[in-house]
């Protein structure tokens, strides 16, 4: 009697099908996540950048206000009474996924000594796939997300 080792043709197909079924319904799932994951991080990357910039503020560092600007692709915390009047010298700039659009609110800087927030309204963070993240700061400084 002669023993064969070995996969036949068969289990081959199987297998290369099994692997390539699973693969199909792997990556759409990954990548909904990796933007669902992207947008949290930006949403937290900015809550933080207001509250950075408040305390800043509040602690009177360098005898100026501080300020958020969020545009598309980076949030920049910024030395000055606005974006286009800072001292870029200052600037702290964090990187944002291009896949995420903000709207609303974009710029906000805080008050000295109180840190109250000179804009306040809500920021909306729009993922490609339709997602969004809303973010809300009051007039205290507060932040919601």
């Amino acid at each position: 009697m002669m023993k064969r080792d070995g996969f036949s043709l068969l289990e081959v197909l199987l297998s290369v099908t099994l692997i390539g079924v699973i693969g199909a319904f792997g990556a759409p799932l990954y990548l909904h996540l990796q933007v669902r994951n992207d947008l949290d991080l930006a949403a937290v990357s900015v809550a933080q950048s207001w509250r950075r910039a408040q305390i800043l503020t509040q602690g009177v560092k360098g005898d100026s206000v501080w300020g958020v600007r969020v545009q598309s692709g980076s949030i920049t915390l910024f030395k000055g009474t606005s974006y286009a009047a800072r001292d870029s010298s200052y600037d702290e700039v964090f990187a944002m996924p291009t896949a995420i659009s903000p709207t609303g609110l974009l710029e906000t800087t805080f008050s000295k000594v109180f840190g109250r927030a000179q804009a306040t309204g809500t920021l909306t963070l729009t993922s490609l796939n339709g997602e969004a993240h809303a973010l809300t700061i009051n007039g205290y400084g507060m932040v919601q997300y």
